[in-house]
């Protein structure tokens, strides 16, 4: 029998007074994943008032989601979207720039896609 991976990564920088969220999906995503993630994202973003997050999505691994875990990421792109300055997703696959220009509806800042990972730093850092 064969496992396939998938999940949700998360990480948290610092610098003076900027704060970068990263993430690293991985596989196809599931309502339980979300459950996982979701405490960990509000906890981390709780403190954060000012200024603003920027978020590096690293959706090279991602194949997809369950139904009610596409249903879990829109609501909480809503529910922290107004914390988000920039959100730079790096992908492979043609829907992934769909994606990212969907996402730019539903939060106060900018959303852009990337295939290579360092003009999404760049992007980011601007």
């Amino acid at each position: 029998m064969t496992v396939e991976k998938h999940g949700l990564y998360i990480g948290i920088e610092r610098k003076d007074n900027s704060y970068m969220l990263s993430l690293r999906a991985v596989g196809k995503l599931t309502h339980e994943d979300y459950e996982i993630i979701n405490p960990l994202i509000d906890s981390a973003l709780a403190g954060v008032k000012e200024p603003l997050v920027n978020v590096f999505i690293d959706a090279t691994e991602l194949k997809g989601w369950e139904l009610r875990a596409a249903w879990d990421d829109f609501k909480l792109g809503l529910k922290h979207g107004n914390q988000f300055r920039k959100i730079a997703i790096l992908g492979n696959k043609k829907w992934q720039d769909y994606a990212a220009k969907v996402a730019g509806w539903f939060i106060s800042g900018e959303s852009k896609y990337f295939e290579k990972e360092q003009q999404a730093v760049d992007w980011l850092a601007d």
